[in-house]
């Protein structure tokens, strides 16, 4: 019992806490912004960690190949599999969606924030690069980043034998930012739950209203695929042993996705937990921060409940082929963008209000459906990635990857 609950002790306090803040913004409503500010700290703390813990972790991956682990090969099979489960969650909302229609009658809320539109060139531009160097330690500028640690591992590789001193840096930096993690981590019950007060006790009222039945098709899919299709995934992968392992070390990726609503802040305890699944660092460290970033079921199913929403709203048939294959194809692009665009959600929501020709009345409510459906959103886009690496795993090492690899049992 002792060995159990050594191993448990972090999810059980971490749970607890969580478990603790709900009833506390159940019970206080309002009166609980006054601890806003601890969740705060603890995010605060995970955004400053996060951006050199993907650099070093991205760079040494790289760094550390050898002849025998093609980097081509590897980043094909992580993007078809980042395409393809963003197209069957989609495809999944598609016929809840038609066999539970939304009907809705909803109010138009004025837009709080503003959304500039810039060239696409400009766009473009600010998506892969930065001006300055220490703009890449920005969160905001995640993708570029991870082009950059890219970069910086074939550059080591291609130093050779004077690179090592500075890969042996990098290696070592990747270990210290775990570390880093797992120490921010401790503060974790308490910045959960101050979080989870907060959400429930601000925002809790919010989803009872309107936009319920919208909330309750968004709410239910996440959960079916949440529990149903990642399970499929994590068997699909390695069997038995790989829905076991997915599961046991899943609890604490999806109570810091859920708590900080946010996939960068989660990659941390994914890339922690992945190494705790049997996926090997060389796909973890590649395929988690990627996923972070550019992964986003979560979103995908978002996207496609806007787009029901939208056309109820307008007396509009959201059930014809050309409908239907636009709205994937658009799906694939948001999911896969919006997480490198700052207010990418916003640009996603413009891009098929355009494609689909609705007047700009259309816009607000679909922003109020993205805000709302954030923490499952965010649920499916962070912990999918993990799922989605041994996916990776499964067909870049082949079918007994699971069986090679040795499991690492939890540790508080």
């Amino acid at each position: 019992m002792n060995s159990w609950f050594k191993n448990y002790k972090g999810i059980i306090l971490l749970i607890t806490g969580i478990i603790i803040g709900s009833i506390a913004g159940a019970v206080l409503g309002n009166k609980v912004e006054v601890i806003k500010p601890v969740g705060d700290i603890f995010l605060n703390l995970l955004f400053t960690a996060v951006v050199p813990l993907v650099f070093f972790a991205i760079s040494s991956a790289i760094a550390g190949l050898d002849s025998s682990q093609k980097l081509g090969r590897l980043l094909g099979i992580t993007s078809a599999v980042f395409v393809g489960t963003v197209l069957v969650a989609a495809i999944v909302t598609i016929i809840a969606i038609s066999i539970f229609p939304i009907h809705q009658h909803l109010v138009a809320s004025p837009i709080t924030e503003a959304i500039t539109k810039k060239p696409f060139g400009d766009q473009l531009t600010s998506l892969f690069t930065t001006s300055e160097f220490f703009q890449l330690l920005s969160r905001k500028s995640m993708l570029a980043m991870i082009i950059f640690a890219v970069i910086t591992g074939f550059a080591i590789l291609n130093a050779g034998e004077k690179g090592k001193p500075f890969a042996a840096f990098i290696h070592s930096g990747n270990e210290v930012f775990k570390n880093i993690f797992v120490l921010i981590m401790k503060m974790g019950p308490i910045g959960l739950g101050a979080y989870f007060a907060y959400q429930v006790g601000v925002f809790g009222p919010q989803l009872f209203g309107g936009y319920a039945r919208s909330m309750a098709v968004y709410y239910s899919v996440g959960a079916f695929y949440y529990l149903v299709i990642f399970s499929l995934y994590a068997f699909i992968a390695g069997g038995v042993g790989a829905f076991k392992r997915y599961w046991r070390n899943n609890i604490i990726p999806s109570a810091t996705a859920v708590g900080t609503c946010s996939s960068i802040a989660t990659i941390p305890a994914n890339m922690d937990a992945a190494k705790k699944m049997g996926i090997s660092d060389a796909i973890a460290n590649i395929t988690i921060p990627l996923g972070g970033t550019l992964h986003k079921e979560g979103s995908s199913i978002s996207s496609i409940v806007k787009m029901a929403v939208v056309f109820a709203l307008f007396g509009k048939s959201f059930d014809n082929p050309q409908t239907i294959i636009i709205a994937l194809a658009m799906t694939v692009l948001v999911s896969l963008v919006e997480g490198g665009i700052p207010n990418g959600g916003y640009i996603g929501e413009l891009l098929f209000i355009s494609a689909y020709g609705f007047p700009p009345e259309a816009l607000p409510p679909a922003i109020i459906i993205g805000t709302l459906v954030d923490p499952m959103a965010t649920l499916l886009n962070a912990t999918g990635d993990t799922v989605a690496g041994m996916l990776v795993a499964r067909f870049a090492e082949g079918k007994n990857w699971a069986a090679r690899s040795a499991p690492i049992t939890n540790q508080s």
